[in-house]
């Protein structure tokens, strides 16, 4: 594997605003119409949330992630797929290098919620 290029520099403080959270995955949905969409319902703790993601192709059967914790950028702007409204996106690992993605977990079990960086 070749991994894919390194993105350009930026300040500290332009990273310091993108918040990523653990959140653990209640239930996985195909969204309707999608090759390669699913819903996924996400517990941070003190709030639930809907986040869609590409993830559908990249597992034999996507619902074997629920109960996993994951992280989760979570101040993204909501935008709405295939007609379903995203409140944030799933941090995973491989996508941008061709290979298999993975889920971004910590290594052990966090509170839901809890903030990387």
């Amino acid at each position: 594997m070749t991994p894919a290029p390194i993105k350009p520099q930026i300040d500290l403080q332009v990273f310091q605003q993108i918040d990523i959270r653990v959140g653990t995955i209640l239930s996985v949905r195909e969204v309707e119409g999608s090759d390669k969409l699913v819903q996924l319902r996400v517990d941070f703790g003190d709030h639930e949330r809907t986040i869609v993601s590409g993830i559908k192709t990249e597992r034999q059967d996507p619902r074997e992630i629920e109960g996993r914790q994951a992280l989760f950028v979570v101040n993204l702007a909501p935008r709405k797929m295939r007609g379903v409204l995203s409140e944030g996106m799933l941090f995973d690992i491989g996508y941008a290098d061709g290979i298999q993605p993975a889920l971004c977990v910590p290594e052990a079990p966090v509170a839901n919620g809890a903030r990387a960086g």
